[in-house]
């Protein structure tokens, strides 16, 4: 196994669904003309992935704490990006922050590994800071789980 860093991963966008929340339909949606919008000048991809809640029981004969997973959240990223407002991706982002709908996203890594997934564009707040700043964005992104019980999508390189 090889490591690698973060430079050259992108993001795409697009409003429109896969046709199945599964490896296939993602890669159809991602790989179809017009090809999603491109999310440009992204400085910071932040974290993201599953995670469970601790559920526990005290029974009181043995007095040791049980642990179990509960509920599962797929998380937030929290994005930070240069602001770009002629950037198609940034336009489509901010568009979405208006929107109660789904928007539709693919994470590629510099080693080709790809991550989907839809989620909820829940902040988009310009950043304009001091004299040797870029100006910038922060989006936050809440993905969702659809009701089967899919949130993020793996597709890993070969």
């Amino acid at each position: 196994m090889t490591v690698y860093t973060s430079a050259g991963s992108t993001l795409r966008v697009t409003a429109s669904a896969p046709a199945t929340f599964d490896e296939s339909g993602y890669n159809t949606l991602f790989t179809s003309s017009p090809l999603p919008s491109l999310v440009g000048e992204i400085e910071d991809y932040g974290e993201f992935g599953r995670e469970y809640n601790l559920v526990t029981f005290n029974p009181v004969d043995t007095r040791g704490t049980k642990k179990l997973k509960g509920s599962f959240n797929e998380g937030s990223i929290a994005l930070t990006v240069g602001l770009d407002t002629d950037d198609a991706g940034q336009i489509l982002m901010k568009t979405a922050s208006d929107s109660d709908d789904d928007y539709y996203f693919m994470v590629t890594t510099q080693n080709g590994d790809r991550y989907f997934f839809a989620a909820k564009v829940m902040m988009f707040k310009n950043v304009v800071a001091g004299v040797d700043d870029i100006t910038r964005a922060n989006i936050t992104l809440e993905i969702t789980t659809n009701d089967a019980g899919v949130g993020i999508v793996e597709s890993l390189a070969a």
